[in-house]
């Protein structure tokens, strides 16, 4: 589990406690990073993270308005179709990225982390 997963974990529980779920993105990576960095700030793995939480895909968080990027969600959301599809393949950061994206020449930015986090720790429903 890299940063990125450990801000997603932390948010959702931040969100169990009451926390609207960009507040709770904000506080975890002010945590991890310190505020204002420019990992705090890196916008993949945030709207990876809130494009999760906008589908309900969270358990526990209902479907909501929360961010507007719509390529990092749509990688979230097929990664964790993939995921859901293959539930008995062990997928690295990396090889799941490759599958999201295809044939796409895409850099990847930590989408992945915190998608796999979240599904390896039971977040995903």
């Amino acid at each position: 589990m890299g940063k990125y997963g450990q801000a997603a974990i932390m948010a959702v529980k931040l969100i169990k406690a009451g926390r609207k779920p960009v507040e709770a993105w904000e506080r975890a990576t002010c945590q991890i990073f310190g505020e204002g960095t420019s990992m705090q700030r890196k916008g993949c793995p945030r709207g990876a993270f809130l494009g999760l939480c906008e589908e309900g895909l969270i358990n526990g968080i209902p479907k909501g308005k929360y961010t507007r990027s719509k390529k990092n969600k749509s990688y979230a959301v097929k990664a964790v179709s993939i995921l859901k599809n293959n539930q008995t393949k062990r997928y690295t950061e990396k090889t799941l990225w490759h599958e999201v994206t295809g044939k796409e020449d895409k850099a990847y930015n930590q989408q992945m982390d915190v998608v796999i986090t979240l599904w390896e720790k039971g977040y995903i429903t």
